[in-house]
């Protein structure tokens, strides 16, 4: 996970070195290139968003291909998406990013730029709903809800607007965090927050960080969980979650602490390209949820072990409730429902796999992998924000 400070703004300085190639209209743009046509065929079911479009500025358009929109329409999303035109139109204003960027302007280090997505049915995320972009293996990616990516494959057809990139795949669109804790296989955290009275407010809250465990996280503390009472329970998930701060990892830096729900301080550290928050690794960065963002972890912070931190030649984290032994089973999943699909090291199936690994930048570099499957796209065919 790279936690080098991006600025949106140093993208845009790059803007300014690559000319406009020509100044035709949006819709001209997309109805004129052979692997455009169905998405300007979308556009036009809808002139408001389309004369909004037309007339904006200063915009990055990630077009769908016509191929990648006849996968999802032939998958079984396409029926869903038919029957409800408000989705259909929160699925277009994701693909608009607020800004200019060429694929020039893309690099290694990953920026969140924010979309033209803000209707709160489907993001609470402050000055919309974020992005990812970053190159991979040469490549320029952009990653979506679930950690489903698409790739540029047509780059830089500029209009009058800004710019369109041609991509592989329709964007997923984030899903709250419970629906994202269950399709990512952390049915511990799921489960122990219905467990508790924080499910409602982490899933209506807007901008949030979660620092989520892994199920073997919790397992391997099961004993220090096995009495604990429900209020000791919300202390410890609040320990887990910053309120009003979005931590994506270009956001986060070596050294910095942050005040955690609960009211206590979580320490963020490098260690030899490897992040630490407290004593536990991230090991699945940036899984972009309906407000905010979720890291993955590999063990359970401790409130009441502030000061908990990696050793300088760690690899994995550390536990942080000492004298804690492993359950039998995971703690909190009884109950649960299935996971839909999953995200990376610590139970993700390569589809959407996502694994934070050293760099000689001191930070960690998405995989890219396949795409997510159609009926996690919007969160199994489920919840959008399920508030």
């Amino acid at each position: 996970m790279h936690l080098k400070k991006v600025s949106i703004a140093a993208l845009l300085g790059a803007v300014g070195a690559q000319a406009q190639a020509t100044t035709q209209s949006l819709n001209a743009t997309l109805a004129g290139n052979n692997q455009t046509s169905q998405l300007a065929m979308y556009l036009g079911m809808y002139p408001n968003l389309l004369s909004t479009l037309a007339g904006a500025t200063n915009i990055t358009l990630l077009a769908p291909s016509n191929n990648a929109f006849s996968t999802l329409l032939n998958s079984s999303m396409g029926p869903m998406l038919a029957a409800n035109p408000g989705l259909i139109q929160a699925v277009l204003q994701y693909h608009v990013l607020n800004g200019t960027y060429p694929a020039s302007a893309v690099t290694s280090t990953p920026a969140f730029i924010p979309s033209l997505l803000t209707n709160q049915t489907y993001s609470n995320v402050t000055g919309g709903q974020r992005v990812e972009c970053v190159t991979v293996g040469g490549n320029v990616t952009f990653y979506s809800g679930l950690l489903a990516n698409a790739s540029v494959v047509q780059p830089n057809l500029n209009f009058s607007g800004g710019v369109i990139h041609v991509i592989d795949h329709v964007l997923t669109l984030p899903v709250n965090i419970s629906a994202a804790a269950t399709a990512a296989n952390l049915t511990a955290l799921a489960g122990a927050l219905n467990a508790t009275s924080l499910l409602g407010p982490i899933n209506a809250a807007r901008d949030l960080t979660i620092f989520a465990p892994n199920n073997a996280a919790f397992q391997s503390i099961g004993s220090a969980l096995a009495n604990a009472s429900v209020a000791e329970l919300v202390g410890i998930l609040g320990y887990h979650v910053l309120n009003g701060t979005l931590g994506y990892s270009s956001m986060l830096s070596n050294g910095s602490s942050y005040q955690t729900m609960n009211g206590g301080n979580i320490t963020v550290t490098i260690n030899n390209g490897s992040v630490f928050v407290n004593s536990a690794k991230v090991v699945t960065p940036d899984v972009l949820v309906a407000n905010g963002v979720i890291h993955v972890i590999d063990n359970v912070l401790n409130p009441n072990a502030t000061s908990a931190t990696p050793s300088a030649s760690a690899t994995s984290g550390a536990p942080a409730f000492s004298g804690a032994s492993s359950a039998s089973g995971v703690p909190f999943t009884s109950g649960q429902a299935a996971p839909t699909s999953s995200i990376a090291s610590g139970g993700v199936p390569a589809a959407t796999s996502r694994v934070a690994s050293s760099s000689t930048a001191g930070a960690s570099s998405p995989m890219k992998t396949g795409a997510v499957g159609a009926a996690a796209l919007f969160g199994a065919g489920a919840a959008f924000m399920n508030y």
